[in-house]
């Protein structure tokens, strides 16, 4: 991903979650994804779907454990 689109998701995830400490940061020799934190802690991965010729998407995906919900 470019500078330029981490910054736009960046800012779209700030203003959807209303949350200022989320991080869009760039993932070492990938140029489909990034990876997104709140504050230090990495809660899940950005991927560039841009497969259709018309349309560029955006797909957030995120685990979240078992032991996390308790």
């Amino acid at each position: 991903m470019t500078r330029d689109e981490i910054l736009k998701l960046e800012g779209y995830l700030q203003k959807t979650f209303r949350l200022a400490d989320i991080q869009v940061r760039q993932r070492p020799q990938k140029d489909d994804s990034a990876e997104v934190y709140i504050g230090d802690e990495f809660i899940g991965v950005l991927f560039r779907d841009d497969e259709d010729e018309d349309e560029t998407a955006y797909q957030f995906q995120m685990a979240i454990l078992d032991f996390d919900l308790q």
